[in-house]
């Protein structure tokens, strides 16, 4: 009867939270603390859907989500200690590993199965194809994963990687200075880049926008990094939290505008038009491609992770280079059956 009382007092999350201490006993549920790559915005929907919903606390779990600095910053934030998991750059989490051994992690989950790596400049510069960035000054903040990646897309589509000069910046600076003309071109994540030089007034036509993945650099993207210790201590509530996970994407799959109410929730300032077509942006370039639509989310190809492997090689110059196994841990998935996000 108590049982019943509740349930119909309490729905989403306290309904689910309730649901699992009854089916669980009185045991406290298991906290984690979850870094985003970034800020409150379209893609993190997902995340807060899934927290809402109950879906974390259904796998006894009392997750806190906070903002991110960078994709590169958040493998930082988890190496520290201060985060059990990161949305995290996965090729500057390799990176770090090769120059911290000691602390190296792997990542057991991919989220952008292709990195919305990106290049912008205005038509009016001049530059129409890839070969026309030689000589140029490209500008990014010093820890944006494009920018460290640049050798592997230059070595794709023939420029030399010492041919361009890098200007540094803080992110909100980095669309301002393009269109001022302080710098040629610049780095950036697709979706972010391109929608903010929309709110500055400039339209798609007025870019040249070039496409890592169009030139067939094969790079994974952004990833879910667990810390070694949680991986090690708690492999359970790793798995719970990726069941999660999934089905918070499956919803925004589904219904991309819910999960922006979940964004606005958190950030009653968002431009609700603007963060939509955002998420869209990010599930049909990074989230629902080829490989996730064949074979779930979340997984890894061996054969592309190799190749992807000798690609940040490339870039980084691995003193050792890692294998897929080094780098990737996939005994913490769900399911691939579980694991689709679309019927």
């Amino acid at each position: 009867m108590m049982l019943k009382t509740i349930r119909s007092l309490l729905s989403g999350a306290g309904l689910a939270a309730v649901m699992a201490l009854a089916a669980g006993g009185a045991d406290a549920a298991t906290s984690l603390k979850f870094t985003l790559d970034w800020k409150f915005e379209g893609p993190a929907a997902a995340f807060l859907v899934a927290a809402d919903k109950g879906y974390f606390a259904a796998e006894g779990l009392d997750v806190t989500i906070d903002t991110g600095n960078g994709s590169a910053g958040a493998v930082t934030r988890v190496a520290s200690g201060a985060y059990d998991i990161g949305m995290a750059d996965f090729n500057s989490m390799m990176e770090f590993n090769d120059k911290n051994p000691d602390k190296a992690m792997k990542a057991a989950f991919i989220v952008y199965d292709i990195p919305p790596f990106s290049v912008f400049a205005l038509k009016k510069s001049g530059i129409a194809k890839p070969a026309d960035l030689a000589g140029k000054t490209l500008g990014a903040p010093v820890f944006d994963a494009p920018r460290k990646l640049f050798p592997a897309y230059a070595k794709a589509v023939g420029v030399p990687a010492d041919g361009v000069t890098w200007k540094s910046m803080d992110p909100p600076l980095r669309e301002p200075m393009l269109m001022r003309g302080e710098v040629q071109a610049i780095s950036g994540f697709y979706f972010t880049s391109l929608l903010n030089l929309r709110a500055l007034g400039v339209t798609e036509k007025d870019l040249t926008i070039f496409n890592f993945a169009d030139a067939g650099v094969s790079l994974y993207g952004n990833a879910l990094i667990p810390s070694p210790k949680l991986m090690k201590e708690n492999p359970e509530a790793v798995k719970g939290f990726l069941r999660a996970v999934v089905k918070g994407w499956r919803d925004v799959v589904a219904d991309p505008a819910g999960g922006i109410q979940a964004i606005r929730k958190r950030d009653p300032l968002i431009d609700d038009k603007l963060e939509l077509d955002r998420l869209k942006m990010a599930l049909e370039m990074c989230v629902l491609t080829p490989d996730v639509k064949a074979d779930g989310m979340g997984g890894v190809r061996p054969e592309r992770l190799a190749a992807a492997i000798d690609q940040v090689a490339l870039a980084f110059g691995f003193a050792k280079k890692p294998a897929p196994a080094d780098v990737f841990d996939a005994s913490f998935l769900p399911a691939a059956a579980d694991r689709k996000l679309t019927p």
